[in-house]
């Protein structure tokens, strides 16, 4: 054994999994699941009792996360489902390119430039307009399977 200590950063990614293992009848609405490889946000959850030998059945309906589709799961109630591991964080917009990209202002000063513009009009006409009038703007990225998207936005004053 060697006497030298070893530093190591904890932002990195172990390899760890992006989704972790949860019993299918302790989901509830509003929680996340994966169905058909797509974490999604839990809208409906409906438990049937079924026959004499069988097992009890969730019937998921939930919204993909990052797409707003719908989808549906039944899974037995005695069986893991993946739940994704869901962030949100909030960035300062500093620029918007001509390209659809957006550049954010990081907590630790360094910059996110691989970002586009979200698809949903309604979010894309705020984002533009606020930033065209110079205000200061926070985006919330929502962030699951190496998948990441704007969800949301606040505006923090004029600059």
């Amino acid at each position: 054994m060697s006497d030298e200590e070893h530093h190591f950063e904890s932002k990195a990614d172990a390899g760890a999994s992006k989704t972790f293992p949860q019993q299918a009848g302790t989901i509830r609405k509003n929680g996340y699941i994966v169905i058909k490889g797509r974490p999604c946000k839990v809208v409906e959850v409906s438990t049937s009792k079924t026959g004499k030998h069988g097992h009890a059945k969730c019937h998921f309906v939930a919204i993909d996360i990052f797409t707003a589709k719908k989808l549906e799961d039944i899974v037995p109630s005695s069986h893991n489902c993946d739940v994704p591991h869901v962030n949100r964080t909030d960035y300062q917009l500093i620029d918007i390119s001509e390209d659809g990209f957006v550049s954010l202002l990081t907590e630790n000063g360094s910059t996110k430039d691989d970002l586009r513009l979200p698809t949903d009009e309604n979010m894309l006409k705020q984002i533009k307009d606020g930033f065209a009038e110079g205000k200061d703007l926070v985006v919330s990225v929502m962030s699951a399977m190496g998948e990441e998207q704007i969800c949301g936005l606040k505006d923090i004053g004029t600059k």
